[in-house]
């Protein structure tokens, strides 16, 4: 999965060199907003202003690892000293190992967990909201293409009740297509997953009574369900099954040529998944003092109801001042510069107003307790 990952942002790598040169050349405050909402702020700070160097070390969320990637390799060309790292494993795991002090940054689809918030007993987590994006319901149905599902229909066949792909309720959404008896296969995450967490919320929110397996980083699927390890192991499994169902965030989709239905959204419109439509989601959604907000379930006509927010967790306090300039300038770079890179991987920009709330934060690393 790990080599599927580095050829994608390999692919992304000629884009990425381009638009770095043309970064080192004038600043965000002074170039046009990236499609998708983003601004750039009045003050994108991209790590260029004072030279750092050492090492960053980050872990978690597989939504963000294409963008960490190219994002990384983008930001060499800005501070050649500072190395960063960053592996994927879940969400769960990078908060896991932001608690443990094995990682300086956590990337986190979902907020921490209540069962999770005396492993930071004493520390201040800052959320820093750094990319925007749908989980799309992806299937495999040969002679399929334009499927139409709600949150009804989609609670069904994840809770197992909606057992063949010609089922009444999904032929209700769906007048005049042909759908086969092919039997549904989900396929879902074998890891603690923030866009399990997200995905679920959705549920929840959209389906209500008819949805009874709760929300959680991690759900007790049915037995039948077929688990992948990361975005990329949903959506392997969902292209190599006929019949399969699997929620996989777009960028993944996008690059294993999946195909994904139309979901109806909160104003009852039916609407494709798209950088567009998931900007639209968060351009509606409440942001917290905090940072902390959810694009699941968000007003609007144009939205798509299954977007998703992630972000890099840090330790408010830190011990060493290095390590504060160090992620003062990496996340500066995310919130600024690194969002133009955002477009060409399948991901939305932050809009403009979170990402200026994101920069100011930057101020608070390394105070407090």
């Amino acid at each position: 999965m790990q080599l599927r990952y580095r050829k994608q942002a390999a692919a992304a790598g000629v884009a990425v060199v381009a638009l770095t040169l043309t970064l080192g050349a004038c600043s965000s405050s002074g170039t046009s907003a990236p499609s998708g909402g983003s601004s750039g702020g009045t003050s994108s700070p991209t790590g260029g202003a004072a030279s750092v160097s050492g090492t960053l070390n980050g872990s978690g969320s597989t939504f963000q690892l294409t963008f960490q990637q190219a994002a990384i390799q983008a930001f060499k060309a800005v501070q050649p000293n500072l190395t960063v790292n960053y592996g994927g494993g879940g969400s769960g795991k990078g908060r896991t190992d932001l608690a443990s002090g094995t990682v300086n940054f956590a990337g986190s689809d979902s907020t921490v967990p209540s069962k999770e918030a005396s492993n930071f007993t004493g520390k201040t987590v800052l959320y820093f909201p750094v990319v925007i994006g749908p989980i799309t319901m992806s299937y495999n149905l040969s002679g399929v293409s334009n499927l139409k599902l709600d949150a009804t229909v989609i609670a069904g066949l994840f809770d197992g009740k909606i057992k063949t792909w010609n089922d009444p309720a999904i032929k209700a959404l769906n007048s005049g297509v042909s759908l086969p008896s092919t039997p549904v296969t989900i396929a879902v995450r074998s890891d603690s997953s923030g866009t399990t967490a997200n995905f679920s919320n959705f549920l929840v929110e959209a389906a209500g009574s008819a949805w009874t397996l709760g929300t959680s980083s991690t759900i007790k699927w049915p037995s039948t369900a077929r688990a992948g390890n990361g975005n990329g192991g949903v959506a392997q499994i969902v292209k190599s099954t006929p019949g399969a169902i699997g929620y996989v965030d777009y960028a993944d989709a996008k690059a294993s040529g999946l195909t994904f239905a139309s979901v109806k959204n909160k104003a009852g419109d039916f609407i494709a998944p798209s950088t567009a439509s998931a900007t639209a989601a968060a351009q509606n959604t409440t942001v917290k003092p905090d940072l902390t907000f959810s694009c699941i379930w968000a007003p609007g006509t144009q939205s798509y109801p299954i977007t998703y927010q992630s972000w890099d967790l840090v330790i408010q306090a830190q011990s060493s001042t290095s390590t504060v300039a160090n992620l003062k300038a990496y996340l500066g770079y995310l919130l600024g510069d690194g969002q133009k890179l955002l477009p060409s991987l399948n991901y939305a920009p932050l809009p403009s107003n979170i990402q200026q709330m994101a920069q100011a934060q930057l101020s608070k690393i390394g105070s407090g307790s």
